[in-house]
């Protein structure tokens, strides 16, 4: 088959040209593998070849090694793994022979094939002699075989991880790629390629930056290729010093100072790409202390990783100025533009970092520019002055802060209504946000909304919300922090007197023509539903209203009729926010009996909508739609069930959906839901309803964060059914034995996987909680005795490994009152034998945690119960 013809056919502008290649291609592909593959490996190494049938042969390749999805990915590599060795070795020959090529995009192409083989292999101890030939193609071959061979190199640190390479070979890797990009290399492609590879291969030098001598010449070496004539080198050499500094930040402190000077030079006279890494490169630097302050509480004991060196809070003198400066460089259309990044923006982030960093410190050093700045005639001195102002009102203290904002604040509502450029309105409406995100509250002593003052505040933002869309926006968001100050304050709001003006101006809002910028429409319908979670009883009758009313608007986004997919997909959209607004109004009106009696009249016709909505759609189940649902379901209790009939396919469709794995887990919430509201009313949709739940947890298609809730789910199905949960037990216990195993134990773990970790394991202990309770007290409760022994030895072990968080530990204790409380006597031999019983309890019976203290205590009764009887 001649392969080239085809490839370019893909590649064709004519539709049905294409058509036919790629459905060639599959089926060859289907038919042969190994021809396949093969043949695609010839056409990317021939030279003869054009180059756009090249390309896409090696992208092909490619994708047949690896795929984003974790269980799609595992396929192909063991697809790989099986293949005929001579077969593999034919096809890796003809990649490495790609690198001498004199065409770059043949190269290029091919480096990246050469490092997914490699990702494959190397960790199976297979392709040995790779490393060896790349690093002596360095020391011989011409130029542009130096270039793809160092491109090689980093796509491969960037697949492999360190512990595959041995060190010896990482040293190689490190000098021949430090020597490229040493200034006394006269080529700049491959100046340029080892730069990049030094970024992917930093993960590997940990050995090589505990030797100083080895880290002062790597640290020389990309310092110096920060001055590099060429501005891609510069770049990239700004790339590698983030990068170590938040790899390596407790190696930094020699080089802090000539790194200031660097950075602060290319911020001053460089290219944007490059003085944006400059100051990414402090942003990091606050990250890392960030982390290790609010780590160790800033208390610093002898036995903490990492100590935190202060490099801010000495660089702050010269530091600040240089942010400063950075935000007289904005651009004149960055408010429209929602992917916006430039140098004023990367500034103003970096100096909230800063502020989040030293606290009351930044204040004195920004002040003068703000008093200096915020009156100028030319509009990017005033936008500048308000956005270092909005910037650093996280991290100081409030007491530092609220006299000048007592001050600003009157300055910055005229501002709002007066100032003749939009981008000074847009920055300041964001400041008034950032203002009560961090200094309205029930936390904050000192107030600085006042009877005085709130009306005026209230008719301002409401006017801006008339202003352009992302004016309009950011005074939404400046509401939402405002209603959210007062969510703590009792029988009566502040707001309550505004409250109908409010909602009815945000109403308005989502009905402009240009509501669909600047993320208009959802910033209008979020702020409604902050000002009616927020709001008190006094409103309730209000909020009444509103009900008929966005059911209305959710009426009318059903009646559209052929629409295109552009005005579906906005429909889709829309029907999520309204169903977002209906979730908080009928999780406030639910929440007192007597609204929620009034309430009630409207549950049919919200159902029925609801259920509409599901009916627009196809193969998915709309999210908020469903996440509304669980909120109707709590509210309505055990009268629910009536809707069950209806809605049961729908609830089965979203436990079948995998592939949207977010759909999946909230449909596994609103289960929990409904099971706590009918009780034993949801025993006919129990079959249905736990098969999916044992498909799902047994497919390798579902993503694990949707296995803690199914499991927590077991618990709530049998709390809500009793011991009709029996039939489910021989399914579902060992499924939660098996995870329980896989659980226990985190050895070597990295933070994340731990985290997710005690997800899991708190997801099973809801279940055996859940499924103890369900039997207690009933005459089936011996059906429970054969699983306790392994109940027991899972607490026990996480126990032992000592990594469990809170949630986990009050969930574990739990776990053992209610075997003590549902088995009584019939256990009391085995929970004397263990651990938990003795160690554990008493661990979290001297809890400072009072909820944990509380489970001990329950936990401790009910033992003792069952062991006297």
């Amino acid at each position: 088959m001649e392969v080239t013809q085809v490839l370019l056919n893909a590649q064709a502008v004519d539709g049905t040209v294409r058509k036919h290649a790629e459905e060639t291609l599959k089926q060859f592909q289907e038919q042969n593998l190994a021809g396949f593959l093969l043949s695609l490996s010839g056409e990317l190494a021939s030279d003869e070849k054009p180059v756009d049938s090249r390309r896409l042969a090696g992208l092909i390749l490619k994708n047949a090694l690896d795929a984003k999805e974790q269980h799609r990915k595992f396929e192909l590599v063991q697809r790989w793994l099986s293949l005929d060795v001579a077969l593999k070795t034919q096809i890796k020959t003809c990649l490495l022979q790609t690198l001498s090529s004199p065409v770059p995009d043949a190269r290029s192409t091919a480096s990246q094939v050469v490092a997914k083989v490699a990702g494959i292999e190397l960790p199976q101890k297979q392709w040995p002699e790779l490393i060896g030939s790349l690093l002596s193609n360095i020391h011989q071959a011409p130029v542009h075989v130096k270039q793809a061979t160092l491109e090689t190199l980093g796509y491969l640190c960037e697949e492999v991880s360190p512990d595959v390479i041995d060190q010896d070979q990482v040293n190689k890797i490190l000098t021949a790629v430090v020597q490229g990009m040493n200034a006394s290399e006269g080529n700049n492609d491959v100046r340029l390629a080892a730069t990049r590879a030094l970024y992917n291969a930093l993960g590997f030098a940990q050995a090589n930056f505990t030797n100083d001598m080895e880290r002062d010449y790597i640290m020389r070496v990309v310092c110096e290729a920060t001055l590099s004539p060429e501005l891609k080198i510069r770049q990239a050499a700004f790339e590698c010093l983030v990068s170590i500094s938040s790899t390596y930040y407790e190696k930094l402190a020699p080089y802090i100072q000539d790194i200031f000077n660097i950075t602060a030079k290319a911020v001053k006279e460089d290219e944007e790409p490059v003085a944006l890494q400059a100051v990414e490169f402090w942003s990091s630097i606050c990250d890392e202390e960030i982390d290790i302050l609010e780590e160790y509480g800033g208390e610093f004991t002898a036995d903490s990783d990492v100590p935190c060196f202060y490099f801010i809070k000495q660089a702050l003198p010269a530091l600040v100025p240089m942010l400063l400066e950075t935000l007289l460089k904005q651009e004149e259309d960055q408010d429209q533009d929602e992917g916006a990044w430039n140098l004023a923006m990367a500034g103003g982030t970096c100096l909230g970092l800063v502020a989040r960093t030293v606290g009351d410190e930044i204040v004195p050093l920004v002040m003068p520019f703000i008093e200096e700045n915020i009156t100028k005639p030319d509009w990017r001195q005033r936008e500048a002055a308000t956005y270092a102002f909005g910037s650093i009102l996280e991290g100081p203290s409030p007491d530092k802060l609220i006299p000048t904002v007592n001050v600003a604040l009157n300055f910055m509502l005229t501002a709002l209504t007066n100032d003749p450029n939009s981008h000074v309105k847009d920055t300041t409406a964001w400041t008034l946000g950032r203002i009560f995100e961090f200094l309205h509250g029930s936390t904050v002593e000192t107030p600085i909304i006042t009877q005085g003052n709130c009306q005026q505040i209230i008719t301002i933002l409401l006017q801006s919300m008339k202003d352009t869309p992302n004016v309009a926006e950011k005074a939404c968001g400046a509401l939402y922090f405002l209603a959210q100050g007062y969510e703590d304050v009792g029988i009566s709001s502040p707001l309550t007197p505004y409250f109908q003006e409010i909602v009815q101006s945000l109403l308005t809002v989502t009905h402009r023509e240009d509501a669909g910028e600047s993320r208009l429409r959802t910033a209008a319908y979020e702020t409604v539903n902050e000002v009616v979670r927020c709001s008190t009883d006094e409103t309730s009758p209000m909020v009444l209203q509103l009900v008929p009313v966005i059911m209305m608007e959710l009426h009318q986004t059903l009646e559209a009729q052929k629409l295109s997919s552009d005005e579906r997909e906005k429909q889709n959209e829309l029907q999520g926010l309204l169903c977002g607004c209906l979730q908080v109004i009928i999780q406030k009106l639910g929440a007192s009996e007597s609204t929620k009696y009034v309430f009630m009249q409207y549950a049919d016709q919200i159902m029925s909508l609801f259920l509409r909505v599901f009916a627009c759609r196809s193969a998915t189940v709309h999210e908020e739609a469903m996440l509304a649902i669980g909120a109707l379901a709590y509210a309505a209790g055990s009268d629910f069930a009536k809707y069950m009939p209806e809605f049961y396919k729908y609830l089965e469709m979203g436990l079948q959906n995998f592939e949207e794995y977010q759909v999946c887990a909230v449909t596994v919430g609103v289960v929990g839901d409904i099971c706590r509201a009918l009780d034993d009313k949801v025993l006919p949709y129990c079959d249905g309803i736990m098969t999916q739940l044992l498909k799902d947890l047994s497919s390798n298609q579902l993503h694990r964060s949707v296995k803690p809730p199914i499991f927590s789910c077991f618990g709530d199905v049998s709390l809500a059914i009793g011991e009709n949960f029996e039939k489910y037990l021989m399914y579902a216990m060992p499924m939660l034995q098996s995870a329980a195993e896989l659980s226990a134990h985190t050895s070597g773990a990295d933070d994340e996987m731990i985290e997710y970790t005690n997800l899991l394991r708190n997801g099973i202990l809801e279940a055996y909680s859940g499924i103890f309770q369900g039997f207690k007290n009933s005459p089936k409760t011996q059906l429970l005795i054969p699983y306790a022994p392994h109940i027991l030895q899972f607490l026990d072990s996480i126990y032992m490994e000592k990594d469990m968080d809170d949630v986990v530990m009050k969930t574990a204790i739990g776990v053992l009152g209610d075997l003590a409380d549902t088995l009584g006597s019939n256990a009391s031999g085995l929970i004397q034998q263990s651990l938990s019983s003795k160690d554990f309890l008493n661990e979290c019976l001297s809890s400072d945690d009072h909820l944990i203290k509380e489970s001990a205590e329950w936990a401790k009764l009910a033992i003792s119960r069952a062991i006297s009887v």
